[in-house]
């Protein structure tokens, strides 16, 4: 990798925003005394994984949804949140990271989000691109080991050696994701076109406070 490639893709942006100071204390706080680039990786993938929870009922109208230091902060996140936070931790330890978007078929969806999305084609699902042993591989913290037990899928590992990308089959031999198309990887979450994107393909998933806080209300009543 040039120099100048490694300067930008360990650089802060404003939503990999890898110079919040939340962001530098967890980093180096979970790869305190490790200065092995594949453990730290590792470390960090496992941190985002398990640490933040999936939530796709989030408010994808809030810039703050995709943003690395906000998702750290709220201990939840959507896919390209969580793929933003795993590249901030990244460039913290001098990893070189961005943020990728795919087109995911997700064949276990949910009753209620297969519902709210209107298909069960995902557009724009976020995953992570990191460069080890001069080379980039993909990563996908998205799903939580909690979760992915309800679900009935195993956990999925990164051992920085490899692409890590969304499970294709459950523990039955179901398949439960498959990839469609590739978008590529940025610098930085491209948060403006993904708003109008999101709310042009599923405006029911996209309202103001997000479908978790309508949830909430209405079991209030």
């Amino acid at each position: 990798m040039q120099d100048s490639h490694r300067t930008l893709f360990t650089s802060p942006a404003e939503f990999v925003d890898s110079d919040h100071p939340s962001i530098i204390a967890e980093a180096k706080l979970l790869t305190s005394g490790i200065s092995d680039p594949l453990e730290q990786a590792r470390i960090l993938y496992d941190a985002v994984r398990d640490g933040i929870r999936y939530d796709p009922y989030g408010d994808y109208l809030n810039p703050g949804t995709y943003r690395a230091s906000a998702v750290l902060e709220a201990g939840t996140g959507y896919c390209v949140g969580k793929a933003a936070l795993y590249a901030a931790f990244c460039r913290v330890v001098g990893i070189p990271a961005r943020v990728g978007l795919a087109d995911v078929r997700n064949h276990l969806a949910t009753p209620r989000l297969l519902a709210a999305v209107g298909t069960d084609v995902f557009a724009y699902h976020g995953y992570t691109e990191v460069y080890l042993g001069e080379t980039w591989l993909k990563a996908s913290p998205t799903f939580n080991e909690t979760l992915c037990d309800r679900l009935g899928v195993a956990p999925l590992p990164f051992d920085g050696k490899a692409d890590a990308l969304l499970q294709s089959f459950d523990s039955q031999g179901r398949t439960f994701m498959a990839y469609l198309a590739d978008h590529g990887a940025y610098f930085d979450v491209p948060v403006k076109f993904l708003i109008r994107e999101m709310s042009r393909l599923y405006p029911k998933l996209c309202i103001p406070g997000g479908m978790r806080g309508s949830m909430e209300k209405e079991a209030m009543h």
